[in-house]
């Protein structure tokens, strides 16, 4: 930069002598006959352009290596910075990948609790908590309460309704035995979900007791209820000894 700045002040000055020069030309010329005038021939800038020049070139050569220098440089930083984003990327994408196998992982074993929870649902209970008789005959089907409790882990069995409500949806085993004096009216029980038949079991005979069973496994959802009736016009017998009792628990959930 000081080169070219002086390369311009030796130009302008040069410049300014000459036209100086020609303005006294032209005044000495106007005062003085051409005859008695010996007008001086120009002299040459003492600056060396062509040494100027050639040390600018030299220079600029110089910058050029180091601008090609900063571009490499600035190339291979960008190269490396492209390989940390990718890295980064690729350590964003695995953490998403293990936030979702931790999520499912959580959710596995949420699951997993709550299948162990749900799945402790059983119940056993005689018609009878205590003494011994008969019950019925009805005029209509009645619902039969199981009182005498003797298991109901889960209290999915109510023993003032003798209604079994499922609490989730799942396969459910349901047996039940029956126990009566022989003669008339003979026994008959049924076994209902939602109000619907499903099973029955009975005895018929002249004299004597005698008892009947059933069972049966029952696809439930979640309120589903199960409860056994007595049929109208029949009677069941029960006693200390628990002849009559009805039972159920969850096989798995689904």
């Amino acid at each position: 930069m000081e080169r070219v700045s002086v390369l311009c002040l030796s130009l302008l000055f040069c410049s300014l002598s000459g036209a100086e020069l020609q303005d006294n030309e032209i005044i000495e010329q106007r005062e003085v006959s051409p005859e008695s005038v010996n007008v001086p021939e120009p002299q040459p800038c003492p600056s060396d352009l062509h040494a100027v020049l050639r040390e600018m070139s030299v220079k600029l050569a110089k910058y050029e290596v180091k601008l090609e220098h900063l571009q490499t440089l600035n190339q291979e930083q960008n190269a490396k910075l492209a390989k940390n984003e990718f890295k980064i990327e690729q350590l964003q994408t695995l953490n998403q990948e293990q936030a979702a196998k931790l999520k499912q992982l959580e959710k596995q074993s949420s699951h997993m609790d709550s299948q162990q929870q749900v799945g402790q649902v059983a119940f056993s209970a005689s018609l009878l908590a205590s003494g011994s008789g008969h019950t019925g005959p009805f005029n209509t089907h009645t619902t039969l309460v199981f009182r005498g409790v003797v298991s109901n882990i889960g209290n999915a069995y109510n023993p003032h309704t003798g209604i079994f409500t499922a609490p989730v949806r799942g396969a459910y085993h349901f047996e039940f035995h029956v126990y009566a004096e022989g003669g008339s009216p003979g026994l008959r029980v049924g076994l209902e979900k939602n109000g619907e038949h499903v099973l029955m079991a009975g005895e018929d005979q002249s004299n004597g007791f005698g008892s009947g069973s059933n069972g049966v496994t029952l696809l439930l959802e979640a309120g589903d209820v199960v409860f056994l009736r007595l049929w109208a016009n029949r009677r069941i017998y029960d006693d200390s000894h628990h002849y009559s009792t009805f039972s159920g628990h969850l096989l798995f959930p689904m």
